[in-house]
Order: structure tokens, then sequence, then C-alpha cells
């Protein structure tokens, strides 16, 4: 039977989260729309921005320094390290994959979250200082509950390593139905509602002054918005990807690294992205709009959750 070399898979899986992840964020847009009863853009349509910001110019403000610039080829870069360490096509790991564990993954994406914060406020914008505060506070009370959740994981496998967690849940039904399992995916899916910009707090209008994340950007244009706005997108997708692959259905990945198996994981993949962006739809368009100040709720739910993961599992 062929197979196809590590290497080439380890590309392939860059590649997978690179091309796929604007089509995600184009189903998402498209089926908010529907659920709204609106017409929306095309599912292709983050294919034409990104195609039309990179033809245009980018203006920079003469207020930034090399932070402002520097800030979406980091964010851009640290995207594409961490498909190499968590399963995205196989269920084994690659070549690459050893250069970290899921916490170390953690951290890249927190060090693109940090760059792009000091991008907003490096202009002296109001609205990118008004971003970056925000993001800020939401970082602190996120990240601890990320650690917790790492380490509920940890307990759980014995391990940090992506792979072993999805052989084990695979492997061991018991773990996968136990309370601290389902703890952990419930803490984690409202991280990943706050990381993916899908709380009631956020907006994606840039003239709203709820905005977050669209206000540390709100100077950006031409090549370097299409990086911010591509990274935002594989941001978005590994999450997905981590909280579908590792923690919650962690089946459907290629065991062998043949074509065909890594072809059938790919459409499984895309499958299993589109089921959580319905559900990100669902509970998005369920919930009313809060008053920013409300924003600890949920994160405060989501440290709870974590921490009766880590109870349960001792008891």
């Amino acid at each position: 039977m062929t197979t196809l070399a590590s290497p080439v898979l380890q590309v392939g899986q860059v590649l997978a989260i690179l091309l796929f992840s604007p089509l995600l964020h184009g189903f998402l847009l498209t089926a908010e729309e529907r659920v709204q009863r609106g017409t929306g853009p095309s599912i292709l349509q983050p294919y034409r921005d990104l195609w039309k910001w990179f033809h245009k110019e980018s203006v920079i403000p003469e207020t930034a320094t090399w932070l402002f610039w520097t800030a979406p080829f980091v964010a851009f870069t640290a995207m594409l390290i961490v498909p190499m360490l968590i399963p995205v096509l196989t269920n084994y790991p690659l070549p690459l994959s050893d250069m970290g564990d899921i916490l170390g993954g953690g951290l890249v994406l927190t060090l693109a979250g940090f760059w792009i914060l000091l991008a907003g406020l490096d202009t002296g914008h109001p609205y990118g200082g008004l971003g970056s505060s925000r993001e800020t506070m939401l970082t602190i009370l996120a990240e601890p509950t990320l650690i917790l959740v790492f380490v509920g994981i940890t307990l759980l496998a014995r391990a940090m390593l992506p792979f072993v967690v999805n052989h084990l849940l695979v492997a061991q039904p018991a773990v996968y139905w136990s309370p601290a399992h389902l703890f952990l995916v419930a803490a984690f899916f409202i991280l990943l509602t706050v990381e993916t910009e899908r709380l009631p707090i956020h907006s994606s209008i840039s003239w709203e002054v709820y905005m977050i994340g669209e206000a540390r950007i709100l100077e950006y244009s031409g090549p370097l918005l299409a990086l911010l706005r591509w990274a935002s997108w594989m941001k978005q997708a590994i999450l997905y990807t981590i909280f579908l692959n590792v923690l919650t259905i962690p089946w459907g990945l290629s065991a062998q690294g043949t074509p065909l198996g890594v072809a059938a994981s790919t459409v499984a993949l895309l499958g299993k992205w589109m089921l959580v962006a319905l559900l990100m739809v669902g509970v998005d368009t369920a919930q009313s709009r809060l008053r920013f100040y409300r924003y600890q709720e949920p994160l405060a739910l989501s440290f709870l959750l974590s921490l009766l993961a880590i109870v349960a599992y001792q008891l």
C-alpha cells in the first residue's frame, strides 16, 4: 500500500489550514446570514477579499514603528507553525510534531495575539488602544482557564502531546464519557467563543464602539491587512481542529498516511469544521448582546468547569 512521505504529510497539514481557513470563515458568515434570514456573501467571499487586499497598496501611519509592520508577518508565521504540532490530517506525529506539545502550540498562538496587541497600541490611534486594552482584559481571564484545561488534559492522558490524547479517547470510551472529559470539552468550548470573537460582547463592525479585534487592526490596509485577516482565519481553523481532533471528535484521521486516507481525512475535517461552525452560529444568534463589563461571566463559568474537571478526575 502506497503511503505518503512524512514531510509531504507535514506540508499537507499546514496547507490544509492555510487554504481552507478562508472557506471556513466564509461558511460561518453565510450560515449566520441564513439563520438571520438574510442573503449574505458567497462562501468564497474571503478568497475574493484576500485577492483584493493583496492587490492594494499598504498605507502605514506616520506614527507607526517597526512593531506595526512586523505584526502581520509574526502572526501569519505563528499560524503556520501550530499545524505542525497538532493532529490535522493524521493521528500519528509527523517529523516536526516533537517541536512542542499542546502547551507550546498555545504559547505560539499567544505570541501572535500579543504582537497584534502591541501593534494596536503602536500608532497611538484611540480605537487601537481601546481594542488592545479590552483584549488584555479578556486575555487576563482566559489564559488561566486555558492553563487549567491543559492541566486537565495532562491528568487524563498523562501527557501533553495532543496525539496521545487523541489515541486515549479513541481507545477508551469510558474516558471519553467521563465527567472530567465532558467538563473539559465544555470549558474549552467557552474559550473557543472568546478566542474566535463569538462572545455576545464582540462586534466585527468597524464603526461599532464595542469592537475589540477590529479596533486593533483598524489602521491596516492592503497586503498587511490581508495577512492579518488570513492569520485570524487560520487561528480560528486551528482552534476548531484542536477542539475536534483532540477533544471532541478524535475520529476520521488517517492512520497510515495513504493518499486515499489523507483525502478522506481532509473531507472529514471540513465536515467537522462545519458542524462546529453551525453550533457557533446557533449560540451566537441565540444570545442577546451583552455590555462589555459582563465579559467575566462566561469566562468565570469556563474557569469553574475546568476546576470541576480536575476535581472529577481526582475523585
